[in-house]
């Protein structure tokens, strides 16, 4: 399985997962000139910006980088920009690793 379609099925596991848990999806794969937001959700009235990481052999969660961070917030400011939005939000991480699916919430960097 290549890594688009290993991708596309961690994002909808994903997806699932969010709907399951009282999310409301809000947009999916939004692209910025810094890259893209996988999922964008809301719930009780803050936006959730998660980036979808998955596999099964390496832990995906190394592929958060802070280069990546700082690529999801400028894509966040973008977003927040052109929807005319003033909002409470928070980056999270969704791990869809070894047939186990992980949220974390409010991912940052020091």
């Amino acid at each position: 399985m290549n890594s688009v379609n290993k991708g596309k099925i961690g994002e909808s596991a994903a997806k699932d997962y969010l709907l399951a848990n009282g999310f409301e999806i809000v947009a999916s794969n939004y692209y910025t000139r810094y890259g893209e937001i996988d999922i964008i959700a809301k719930k009780d009235n803050v936006y959730h910006f998660v980036e979808v990481k998955s596999g099964s052999k390496i832990e995906p969660l190394l592929n958060v980088t802070k280069c990546k961070l700082d690529r999801i917030y400028k894509s966040i400011d973008i977003y927040l920009v052109n929807n005319n939005l003033n909002v409470v939000y928070s980056v999270d991480v969704v791990r869809v690793y070894k047939n186990n699916i992980d949220f974390f919430s409010n991912v940052s960097y020091c």
